[in-house]
C-alpha cells in the first residue's frame, strides 16, 4: 500500500509539473479575430489539457515578433508565410511548424471615390504599409504587371493606423489591410473601399498566419501539444460561430464591438482546419515566385525552415 501511495503521489507530482509548462506565443498583432483560435483554446481549457500554460502577447511593433523569437524571447510566434522566406534570407534562425489562416487576407486598398481605379493609376501615388518585407515583392510583382516599376509610388511604413491614414488622405492607397477586418470597418463607416487581392493579381496562393519557432526548438514536444489544442478550437469555432464569440467577446472586453463580431464571422472559413498540414507544393511555388521578382534572393534548403515535422 505505501509503494502505492508513492507511486500515485510521484504521478500526481509529474502530472501538476507538466500542467504547468509555460509557453509564450507572440501575437503579430493586437488580439483580433485572426486569433480566435488561441482565444477559445485558452478560454475552454483545450490549452491546459494539453499540459500548458500559454501567454499570449500582442506586440507593441507588427515587425518585432520574429526578431524576438530568433532571440529566444519567446517560444512561438505568428507571422505570414510570404515574409518567413524573407526573414529566413536576413539569417533569422526560425521556422514555420503550422498554419492558422491558409488563405491569403492581404489586400491592397484605395477609397472608392479616389482617382485610383486600377492599379496602373498608383503612378506617383503613396502606399502605406505595416509589417515591412513582403511588400516591395507583391508590389514589384502586380505594378510589373501593368508596366509600372516600384520607384513610380512612394512607401510608407504606417504601424498599426491603416485606415486612419487612408481616411485622412496621409497615403493614397495601403497594402497589408486584411479583407476581414479593414474593409469591414469601412464598411461600417458607410464608407466605399476599392480592394485588389494579390491571388488576383499574378501572387500564388499562400498562408497567411502560421506559426513559427526557433530552428532549434522545431522538435519541442510542447508543440505538438499546442497545435493539437488550435486544431479543437477550431472545430468548436466552425461548429459553434455565435457561441464562440460570446465566449472569446466576455474574455477579451476589447473585440466586443460591432466590426470585431464582423470579422469574426468573416474570418471563420480561412481557419485551417489541420494546422500541422504542410502544403509543401504551396511553400514551394512561393519560393519559384519569390525568385522570379527577386532573382538575388539567397535562401537554404527549404527544409530548414519549413520542415516536414
Amino acid at each position: 500500500m505505501k509503494l502505492t501511495t508513492v507511486f500515485l503521489m510521484c504521478f500526481l507530482s509529474l502530472s501538476s509539473l507538466q500542467a504547468q509548462e509555460k509557453l509564450t506565443v507572440l501575437l503579430d498583432w493586437f488580439i483580433n479575430p485572426d486569433h480566435a483560435p488561441l482565444l477559445i483554446a485558452q478560454e475552454l481549457g483545450y490549452f491546459k489539457n494539453e499540459g500548458l500554460e500559454v501567454r499570449l502577447i500582442p506586440p507593441s511593433d507588427p515587425n518585432d515578433p520574429p526578431k524576438l523569437l530568433a532571440a529566444k524571447q519567446a517560444d512561438i510566434a505568428l507571422s505570414y508565410q510570404p515574409n518567413l522566406y524573407l526573414l529566413v534570407a536576413e539569417g533569422l534562425p526560425i521556422a514555420r511548424i503550422g498554419t492558422l489562416i491558409d488563405t491569403p487576407l492581404n489586400s491592397l486598398i484605395v477609397l472608392a471615390d479616389s482617382s485610383i481605379q486600377t492599379i496602373a493609376d498608383l503612378k506617383g501615388k503613396t502606399i502605406g504599409y505595416s509589417v515591412g518585407g513582403f511588400e516591395d515583392i507583391y508590389l514589384t510583382a502586380i505594378l510589373d504587371k501593368y508596366g509600372l516599376k516600384l520607384s513610380d509610388v512612394t512607401l510608407i511604413n504606417l504601424n498599426f493606423s491603416l485606415s486612419s491614414a487612408l481616411l485622412t488622405k496621409k497615403v493614397d492607397a495601403v497594402i497589408g489591410a486584411f479583407r476581414n477586418f479593414e474593409l469591414n470597418q469601412l464598411s461600417l463607416m458607410n464608407i466605399k473601399a476599392l480592394a485588389f487581392f494579390p491571388e488576383e493579381e499574378g501572387v500564388p496562393l499562400y498562408d497567411e498566419l502560421i506559426f513559427i519557432v526557433h530552428q532549434d526548438r522545431i522538435h519541442d514536444q510542447r508543440f505538438k501539444g499546442f497545435l493539437n489544442a488550435i486544431q479543437r478550437a477550431i472545430i468548436f469555432i466552425l461548429n459553434n460561430p455565435e457561441k464562440s464569440w460570446n465566449i472569446a467577446s466576455k474574455a477579451y472586453p476589447d473585440i466586443n464591438d460591432p466590426l470585431n463580431r464582423l470579422a469574426w464571422m468573416d474570418t471563420l472559413r480561412r481557419f485551417s482546419h489541420n494546422p500541422s498540414l504542410l502544403d509543401w507544393k504551396k511553400y514551394k511555388d512561393f519560393i519559384d515566385f519569390l525568385k522570379r521578382h527577386n532573382p538575388s534572393l539567397q535562401l537554404p534548403a527549404m527544409e530548414t525552415y519549413v520542415p516536414r515535422l
